[in-house]
């Protein structure tokens, strides 16, 4: 797999398909994710598109270099947005992408896009733009499940140093400074980009506030879209319905 030097790390990533004039796909992954976690998913948006792809590990995940700092600070999706992510997109040669997050990654996207960067589109995926109550609940739940079931062992299948992704993730979660975090008044009115917000019902890392603010504060046209049946990841919980509506969404763009 190759690999590109963002923010002074390694950083693994893979292309999606043969560059064809038409905007690049971007895609963010969550908290615990990495390229292979995303599964078919960016392979199947961007043969709805017609758009080429890259998937790439964030430090400290998959593939990319093992977090080396005992912890992380809380403006790390900041760090991801605003230094990593522009060094990539550089290094890579890629201009005016369409970004596509889900989770951390959505709230990465949306930083991103909210400074002013040159962004075509966001579709954001159970994105975080504060922190509420519900999410730490489940961070504390989820601790508890990586020292007492297999999770570390899934996790192991496709992160470098399963123990480090985890709390690299978990520890700056559950910081109490992390309670204040909160992009609404900063970058969401900067986000002057078409958006496409997507969250499931059954989400257990967010309410429907999160889709509502963004639609109440974001600079440019957005799409919502509830959906039914659905937990934290709705590109595998309702699949099919995600890649048609993100695919007309990315057509609009173009």
């Amino acid at each position: 797999m190759p690999s590109v030097r963002a923010a002074g790390r390694s950083l693994a990533y893979e292309w999606i398909g043969q560059q064809n004039g038409k905007p690049a796909l971007v895609f963010l992954h969550e908290g615990l994710g990495s390229i292979r976690q995303w599964r078919e998913f960016p392979a199947k948006l961007a043969g709805a598109t017609g758009c080429r792809a890259l998937v790439y590990d964030r430090y400290g995940y998959g593939q990319s270099d093992v977090l080396a700092e005992p912890r992380r600070t809380v403006a790390f999706m900041h760090d991801e947005a605003l230094i990593a992510l522009p060094q990539l997109l550089r290094e890579l040669e890629l201009k005016n992408p369409i970004l596509v997050g889900h989770s951390d990654g959505a709230s990465i996207a949306l930083i991103h896009a909210g400074a002013g960067h040159a962004v075509r589109g966001v579709v954001a995926m159970a994105p975080h733009v504060f922190i509420e109550p519900l999410c730490l609940a489940s961070i504390e739940k989820a601790a508890r499940a990586f020292e007492n079931t297999d999770l570390s062992e899934k996790l192991g299948r496709y992160h470098r140093d399963a123990r480090k992704t985890f709390y690299g993730w978990a520890d700056v979660w559950l910081d109490p400074e992390f309670k204040g975090w909160d992009i609404r008044a900063d970058y969401l009115p900067g986000v002057r980009c078409p958006v496409l917000a997507i969250q499931g019902r059954d989400d257990e890392y967010g309410t429907m506030a999160q889709l509502d603010e963004i639609e109440r504060r974001v600079a440019g046209p957005c799409e919502l879209l509830k959906l039914e049946d659905c937990g934290h990841a709705p590109f595998r919980d309702q699949a099919d319905l995600v890649v048609s509506k993100a695919a007309s969404f990315v057509q609009k763009l173009m």
